[in-house]
């Protein structure tokens, strides 16, 4: 039963409502904390849309239970159909002019959305407006316990420019993830995540860059990214190869091939992400996937040994980097299986 005084979702004066899209798909166990995390935001005037992408671990039902406690919850049950298109259903059924997502077994501080907010309306302050804004995320496991950051928050709030940001994406420096932003919802309506594509923030991102006018980077820390033995992208398993290495590799092509030739400024980091990514494909590959059959693999190669020079002047490529590349470029194979030996069948985090 709704809670009659529950307010959360109507507008206060003068703000605007925020949509938070999670998609859900069999994440029973989680769930309830996750919502639970952003029912408890200050930020009142906000609207949770639970997309239940036919999950079979009675996702669903938890989903319809959460929404009918809490007014400012919606549902929608659709047949399984990823990531993206989960996404995609709750930008077209969000009433907020902003939109934030959150996945379903991450969670986030009580004064994110409220953080985010502010940032929002400093940004309208200065005259910006197609404008994402993004707040700082922390790495913790499944006890709750503080791991390395992945992308180091500024020291205080900074604007960046939407070709700057995309540098600092492809050199590591910025933060790709949707969940930790604000983001227009007119734009995101407008250029749809793309269904079926992995590493689907790293290529929507990279194709908004014309589109918005930059990206305001909060120091608050608001997003908590929860390390679990098993996930999609967090494999218990290292030995497991994920088509994800693959798919970023095509995503470094887009970007030399289609956005260099615009944005001549990102030539030089475009160069070292292609290099970069190969070699991460390439330590992960299983050694059979090594052949002249395997037309991927054998593009990857030739990608090396056209660009052996300039791996060895690049500037964003340690020494061991270079090193790696050297061997894989001469002698992959044997490169792959002496790595494999000499790690005792562990695959090597990137050198």
């Amino acid at each position: 039963m709704k809670d009659a005084a529950d307010t959360s979702s109507v507008p206060e004066q003068g703000k605007p409502l925020i949509s938070v899209v999670v998609p859900v798909y069999n994440a029973r166990s989680t769930l309830a904390a996750t919502a639970a995390s952003i029912l408890a935001q200050t930020y009142k005037p906000l609207e949770i849309i639970l997309v239940n992408d036919g999950s079979t671990d009675g996702s669903g039902e938890l989903c319809h239970e959460i929404a009918a406690a809490h007014a400012n919850v919606r549902v929608i049950d659709q047949e399984n159909q990823g990531l993206s298109a989960a996404r995609n259903s709750g930008i077209r059924a969000a009433g907020g002019s902003l939109l934030g997502f959150v996945d379903s077994d991450d969670l986030i501080t009580p004064d994110m959305y409220a953080c985010l907010e502010r940032g929002y309306e400093k940004a309208l302050a200065q005259g910006r407006r197609d404008i994402f804004i993004q707040i700082g995320r922390e790495e913790i496991d499944e006890e709750g316990n503080r791991l390395p950051d992945a992308v180091t928050p500024p020291r205080k709030a900074e604007y960046v420019s939407s070709v700057d940001f995309m540098k600092r994406l492809l050199l590591y420096t910025g933060d790709v993830s949707f969940c930790t932003r604000l983001c227009p919802a007119g734009l995101m309506r407008a250029h749809p995540f793309e269904k079926g594509v992995l590493a689907e923030d790293f290529s929507l991102q990279m194709k908004l860059t014309e589109e918005c006018e930059g990206m305001l980077l909060l120091p608050e820390v608001g997003y908590r990214v929860v390390h679990r033995k098993g996930s999609l992208t967090r494999r218990a398993n290292p030995t497991q190869f994920s088509p994800a290495y693959i798919a970023i590799v095509q995503h470094a092509d887009y970007v030399e091939q289609v956005l260099v030739p615009r944005h001549q400024e990102l030539a030089a980091a475009a160069g070292r992400f292609g290099l970069y990514e190969r070699l991460d494909y390439l330590l992960h590959v299983p050694i059979p996937d090594m052949s002249r059959e395997n037309d991927f693999y054998q593009g990857v190669i030739r990608y090396l040994r056209q660009h052996f020079a300039g791996m060895w002047t690049s500037r964003g490529l340690t020494l061991k980097n270079k090193i790696y590349l050297t061997l894989f470029t001469l002698c992959p194979r044997f490169t792959r299986e002496v790595h494999w030996k000499l790690r005792g069948k562990q695959i090597l985090a990137n050198p």
